[in-house]
């Protein structure tokens, strides 16, 4: 039981109820002398300053009334700044002492310092911006996708070497149509910086209208369009681009595989066998199909977005809207590379999109619960998808109007036929396989068109894929499916070889819109080599896991180091098996006439491949050229090679006047074994043309 306190009984020096003569807290009292309060005269307890023992000088901490106390007794008094000690003994101003006593004032009872305080660390300095700035920039620099991009971007430069020995002279495999893409891409960038409206009606095929969409535009490269101006700037463009292709590729399939469950060293065997396969080294001339990694890297972005993965199934909680979005512009991106890679890979977003929402609604109605989705997530999907779309709508319509006006530019199926690969062509190696290219040597001969039937993906990939299927981290149903993916793209990538495409490729050719532009069916292997290198991921992973687990069981954890390096194994294989001897001609100069040369102009002779040459010569200004090169040959063009067979002649000269041709180059390095041999020094002045010998070339001006 408690006692009673101060403020029920008369106070010594006054309380709150019973005012002290020096001044308590409802009246405080004045100093005669100095006009002060009592408790600055006397501390509270009427003393002088010069009565106040040492120790209260000491720590001057004398108050004035109405202030608060800063220091604290160390037995816990409460006063009127929230002090306590150990009893309930109230003070006028609140404080309760341990004797009971009531204090005057409101003075804190004074606390000795710690003595050891001086002994005590420093406080750590707060660092500096420089400080905090490296260790963000070293945090990135070892960041997983920091290192993926570089590993892939080194990877890239040494497989593809020599491509950056000499950028600005030679091209990878031969120099048509890496000609005819390096104009591409110096065509649209320059366009859309002068002129955006004249996109699609280039300045190659005068006086053809919507010349650009002739074949597949590569114009998601436009940005890089914009610099440089001339034949060697698009070429060392081309090169640059041949090679970041390859490391998007690699990186890309790294993230899918990785998005999807596998561990570091599966998703890279993924990637590098994606990107390396050897029947890719085939198609080192055409990049729009080496242009391949935003197919995986949309699907990966997409997969993340949707917190979905095939490892570990659908996690609501890692769904974010900012992939989303992400991976369909990526994907956009990609479909404007070129519909010979794009279209399918449209098709299979359309495909992948019904599927998944016909297992929406399946499991809704099983469960009586609707799967976790968000609002958010869905606008994403509608925006992300009708932009996708709209982008194909628009890179669709300029070849919708070149097949009307050229409507026997349109393939047959007998077109199909003759790229169509037998099965021996998927055990079969390009020539530019260093590994497999000359032991193969026979079986090319034996295939009809070689350069597009020979589709190896590497017999390391084949060996971890078949592995796969029996030992992996994905689940059996997912490996069935990867496996069925793998047989059935095969079949469509054997065109009309497989029971005459009936079932496979004939059905898509009459019935699905674009695919009948698509002549190449062995390009669909591509799809192929990634289902495969997503099995061989699976069981490099579990390797590399089952690894991991031994090493921990071991005491002590020898050979650990031995056995994870082992693991690098697969894709030291792997990446052995891409290497390439691919050749790297060197680029014919730019004739001196077509640097001045004034459009419209013809250069003779005129033929598919050298017109590809002709359309890289005129990156420098752009002049329009009745040459040009592409899948097709405009029965207009067919018409001017012919004629011009007899040039320089009336009937020639009145014909290209009538096309509106200004200026005639023919080309001295290439007229043995034309007629041109002949006439080439013939006088023209009764035709009223004239005749200028400019280097190696003679400039005729209509």
């Amino acid at each position: 039981m408690v006692g009673p306190t101060k403020a029920d009984a008369p106070a010594k020096a006054g309380t709150a109820d019973a005012p002290a003569k020096t001044g308590t807290a409802d009246a405080p009292a004045k100093d005669d002398e100095a006009g002060r309060t009592a408790d600055d005269v006397a501390g509270g307890n009427g003393s002088s300053p010069s009565a106040r023992p040492r120790w209260w000088r000491w720590a001057g901490k004398g108050k004035r009334a109405g202030e608060t106390a800063s220091l604290v007794k160390t037995d816990g008094a409460t006063t009127t700044d929230g002090a306590t000690t150990t009893d309930g003994a109230t003070t006028t101003d609140g404080a309760t002492t341990t004797d009971g006593a009531t204090k005057t004032d409101g003075d804190a009872v004074p606390v000795e310092p710690d003595r050891w305080e001086a002994f005590a660390s420093a406080p750590e300095p707060r660092p500096s911006i420089v400080t905090r700035s490296g260790r963000a920039v070293g945090r990135f620099l070892i960041h997983e996708w920091t290192l993926a991009s570089l590993c892939s971007l080194a990877l890239a430069v040494l497989m593809t070497w020599p491509t950056l020995r000499y950028p600005r002279y030679t091209l990878p495999q031969d120099y048509w149509d890496p000609s005819l893409q390096a104009w591409q891409m110096a065509w649209s960038g320059h366009i859309l910086l002068a002129d955006p409206a004249r996109l699609w009606q280039s300045n190659t095929f005068f006086p053809e209208l919507w010349s650009f969409a002739f074949s597949d535009t590569l114009l998601g490269y436009a940005p890089a369009g914009m610099f440089g101006s001339g034949p060697e700037d698009a070429v060392l463009r081309y090169n640059i681009m041949f090679v970041l292709a390859h490391a998007l590729a690699t990186l890309g399939a790294y993230a899918l595989a990785r998005q999807l469950g596998a561990g570091r060293i599966g998703a890279a065997v993924a990637g590098v066998s994606y990107t390396y396969a050897p029947w890719l080294l085939a198609q080192a001339g055409h990049l729009h199909v080496l242009s391949n990694g935003g197919i995986p890297l949309a699907l990966a972005m997409l997969a993340r977005g949707h917190g979905w993965s095939l490892r570990h199934g659908y996690r609501p909680e890692r769904r974010h809207d900012g992939w989303v979005y992400a991976g369909w512009l990526v994907a956009a991106w990609q479909l404007s590379l070129g519909f010979g890679i794009g279209l399918p890979f449209a098709y299979f977003l359309a495909g992948a999109v019904l599927v998944a929402v016909v297992l929406f609604y399946a499991r809704r109605l099983r469960t009586r619960q609707a799967v976790p989705f968000g609002r958010r997530l869905f606008v994403a999907d509608l925006l992300g998808g009708l932009f996708f779309a709209g982008v194909g709508l628009l890179m669709a319509y300029p070849f919708f109007q070149v097949t009307k006006l050229h409507p026997y530019a349109e393939r047959t199926i007998a077109d199909i036929g003759i790229f169509s690969p037998p099965a021996s062509g998927f055990v079969t190696a390009p020539a530019e396989s260093r590994i497999w290219g000359g032991l193969h040597e026979g079986a090319r001969a034996a295939l009809p068109w070689h350069p597009e039937m020979t589709l190896l993906p590497g017999f390391v990939l084949y060996a971890l894929a078949l592995g796969g299927l029996f030992f992996s981290v994905w689940r059996l149903r997912h490996r069935l499916l990867l496996l069925a993916g793998v047989l059935v793209t095969m079949a469509f990538a054997m065109g009309t070889r497989f029971f005459d495409g009936a079932v496979t490729y004939v059905p898509l050719f009459e019935h699905v819109p674009g695919w009948s532009a698509l002549r190449t069916p062995g390009r669909l292997m591509l799809w192929t080599t990634l289902l495969l290198g997503l099995l061989a991921a699976g069981a490099v992973t579990a390797l590399t896991d089952r690894v991991r687990e031994l090493t921990a069981q071991r005491i002590p954890s020898w050979p650990g180091p031995w056995l994870r390096m082992a693991t690098l194994l697969p894709l030291l294989l792997v990446t052995v098996e891409g290497l390439n001897s691919t050749p790297h001609p060197v680029v014919p100069t730019q004739p001196a006439a077509m640097r001045s040369a004034q459009g419209p102009l013809l250069v003779l002779p005129s033929n598919q491949s050298l017109d590809q040459h002709v359309m890289l010569w005129s990156t420098s200004g752009f002049p329009d050229v009745v040459n040009g090169g592409s899948g097709f040959t405009p029965r207009q063009l067919d018409d001017v090679r012919r004629v011009s067979q007899s040039f320089p002649d009336k009937t020639s000269v009145d014909y290209l006047r009538l096309f509106g041709v200004r200026t005639v180059v023919l080309l001295r390095g290439q007229v043995p074994g034309t007629p041109w041999e002949i006439t080439i020094d013939t006088p023209v002045e009764s035709l009223g043309i004239t005749r200028e010998d400019v280097g190696d070339a003679v400039v005729y001006r209509l």
